[in-house]
């Protein structure tokens, strides 16, 4: 289990560049919302912990994980945000549902990124019990959404840095 051992809510802020300037969304399942309010604080904790200002951070709900590519996608072509925090929530049952939702949810966010040259984080926990859900939202392994929140800090920040790399050095 990758989690052992790491705490998600662990980062250096000296190494986490300022959000001063960003417009950060954020698309949340409403599919288990005692968890997935917990990831959504934990990230919007961190993106303004790191200066990104209150009013440029915009929350969209959608039913469930499975929605949550779409709801980015409309995001993206209806604002403009600089990046998009998908946060969800699957713990597994007695069907096959949950290979389909986290596989959907994981290549569609992915589909998402790619397709708007955008970073489009994915803060879905894929657990396979309620505990494990609870322990990765703010329980004792931490919280994923504040993870989530300094990846979209950072991912925006090499973006920039490499676009302007680029017009600085002609290519």
């Amino acid at each position: 289990m990758a989690t052992i051992g790491k705490n998600l809510s662990s980062y250096n802020k000296d190494k986490v560049p300022s959000a001063e300037w960003m417009k950060i969304a954020i698309v949340v399942s409403e599919w288990n919302e005692h968890i997935t309010s917990q990831l959504l604080k934990g990230a919007k904790d961190s993106l303004l912990d790191n200066e990104c200002l209150e009013e440029n951070i915009l929350t969209e709900y959608v039913p469930g994980t499975f929605e949550l590519p779409v709801g980015a996608q409309f995001i993206l072509e209806s604002k403009e945000v600089d990046a998009v925090i998908c946060i969800g929530s699957v713990i597994q049952g007695e069907t096959k549902h949950f290979d389909f939702v986290c596989s959907g949810a994981a290549q569609g966010i992915k589909d998402v990124a790619i397709k708007h040259s955008k970073p489009v984080i994915f803060c879905v926990l894929t657990d396979n019990n309620e505990q494990q859900a609870l322990d990765r939202s703010g329980g004792k392994h931490g919280n994923k959404g504040t993870e989530a929140g300094i990846a979209a800090i950072k991912m925006v920040d090499l973006k920039k840095r490499l676009s302007s790399r680029n017009t600085s050095l002609g290519f």
